[in-house]
């Protein structure tokens, strides 16, 4: 298929100018019911980086990964627990991403996912 220079101009102009959505997110195992709770500047590029490592083996969270192989990738699931305003300034995003997992973590009985 070949697409034209405009039409992957286009594209690529589209695609930097998509709507981000950042915030905090469980990955859930259903066959435990374990889950781990992390953040993210953007949530598509966490769960699509999150399944990737997964998927080969190299996740940083040991335990995560373990349940991974265990089980396969049909026990899992990306939830979004909450998005961050957009408003809020790139200097406060650490230490809001950090307060959030802790609620969301104990809210969830969850583990803090290793970045």
């Amino acid at each position: 298929m070949n697409v034209s220079k405009d039409d992957r101009k286009k594209a690529i102009e589209e695609y930097r100018n998509r709507p981000v959505h950042r915030g905090v997110f469980a990955v859930r195992c259903l066959a435990t019911g374990r889950a781990w709770v992390g953040a993210a500047p953007d949530l598509d590029a966490a769960k699509n980086g999150a399944w990737f490592t997964l998927r080969t083996g190299s996740h940083r969270d040991a335990a995560l990964q373990t349940e991974w192989r265990a089980h396969g990738e049909d026990q899992f699931r990306f939830d979004v627990l909450e998005e961050i305003d957009p408003e809020t300034p790139q200097l406060l995003l650490s230490d809001v991403f950090k307060a959030k997992k802790a609620e969301w973590a104990r809210r969830e009985g969850a583990l803090l996912l290793l970045p």
